[in-house]
Order: C-alpha cells, then sequence, then structure tokens
C-alpha cells in the first residue's frame, strides 16, 4: 500500500494537535488532589523553577535554596486537598517556598539577603551585549543590588517578587500573604525609599 502526502498531512496535523493539547492547569490540580502524582510531577515542571527562584531569595545558598523548594514541592502535595481547585497553583507554591526559606534562615540566624541574586535576569538575554555594554549593566545591577539590600525584608520580597521573579499583582498577594491593594501600596512606598536609596549614592 502507498501512503500518499494527502493522507499523511492530515494525520500529522491530527498528531500535532494531540502532542500540543497539554491538560490546563485547574485539570491537572484536580487530577492531583485525587492523588494523581504525574498530574502533580506536570505542576512542578511548570513551577518549580519560579518557586526555586523565590527561596534564593531569601535562603542562604543554592543548596538551602533547594531544599527549602523540595520541602515546599512536598508540602503542596500534602495540602492539596485544602487547595481551591479555582486559585491559580504557582503563586500558592511560590508562597510554601518563600516560607520554608524563611524558616530554614530563622533557624540559623541570618537576616535575609537580596543582593547576591537581584542581578539574575529571569527572562534571559535575547541578544549578547558588547562588553562595555556588560560591563555598565553589571555595575547598574550591582548598584541596585546594595540599595536593595539597606531597604527592609518586606520591602526587598515585594519588589523582588515583582520584578526579580516576575509574579503578577494578584499572584504577589497570595505569595506573600497580603491583600491585593496592601501589594499595590507596599509596592508604591519600597520603590519610592529605593529611590531615594539610589538617589543619595549617585
Amino acid at each position: 500500500m502507498v501512503v500518499t502526502s494527502s493522507v499523511v498531512k492530515p494525520v500529522a496535523s491530527q498528531l500535532d494537535r494531540t502532542a500540543s493539547a497539554e491538560p490546563d492547569e485547574s485539570q491537572l490540580v484536580a487530577a492531583a488532589k485525587g492523588g494523581d502524582t504525574l498530574a502533580y510531577a506536570q505542576l512542578l515542571r511548570r513551577h518549580q523553577a519560579v518557586a526555586f527562584r523565590a527561596a534564593s531569595l531569601i535562603a542562604g545558598s543554592a543548596a538551602e535554596a533547594e531544599d527549602a523548594t523540595q520541602e515546599a514541592c512536598v508540602k503542596a502535595w500534602l495540602a492539596l486537598e485544602r487547595f481551591r481547585p479555582t486559585a491559580p497553583f504557582r503563586p500558592w507554591l511560590v508562597q510554601i517556598a518563600i516560607n520554608e526559606a524563611r524558616n530554614g534562615r530563622r533557624a540559623a540566624g541570618r537576616r535575609a539577603g537580596l543582593a547576591p541574586r537581584v542581578g539574575d535576569d529571569p527572562a534571559g538575554s535575547l541578544a549578547a551585549p558588547s562588553a562595555e555594554a556588560e560591563t555598565l549593566a553589571s555595575e547598574e545591577r550591582a548598584r541596585l543590588a546594595a540599595a536593595v539590600e539597606e531597604l527592609g525584608e518586606d520591602d526587598q520580597l515585594v519588589i523582588a517578587a515583582r520584578y526579580f521573579i516576575g509574579l503578577s499583582e494578584a499572584e504577589t498577594a497570595t505569595a506573600l500573604g497580603l491583600r491585593r491593594g496592601t501589594v499595590k501600596s507596599r509596592l508604591s512606598r519600597a520603590l519610592g525609599r529605593l529611590r531615594t536609596k539610589l538617589e543619595v549614592m549617585g
């Protein structure tokens, strides 16, 4: 039997649609709540990296951030019964990761320090910068890091959630356990204090 291109094309098109049709988050959450570990693994594949970045803002090292993230993933699994299926999963997981990193930091008697990590670009770079541009950008990141480091922990976290991790306003509210209006006002005050710090630093 000869397979013609007129047969191959529709079949290939159908396979492409099937492969790209991933379940939406609410379906994965519902399946995970029913005990489907594969569905939960898919949720983690989508959001674990963001949770790790959030934990890294607080933890003293990558290893401690990894521990906090792993613990958050386990705790989120155990608490899935209480999770609202209509709520977004990412900020909820981020909130647990932040709490775990805070717990680890408190146990070690450390204060939060964001400076070593605020220069990371979560979106990545689209083009390789010139050496001169990279030097200037590096200096600007160092200056920004030093200014952020002088802020209080609440200011650091709200700025980091919105700009370094890239959470939306609503996600930031969930991740930090705040009302959305509180996020807006706290962010406005934090950015004002950050601008003042940068002006003083010249």
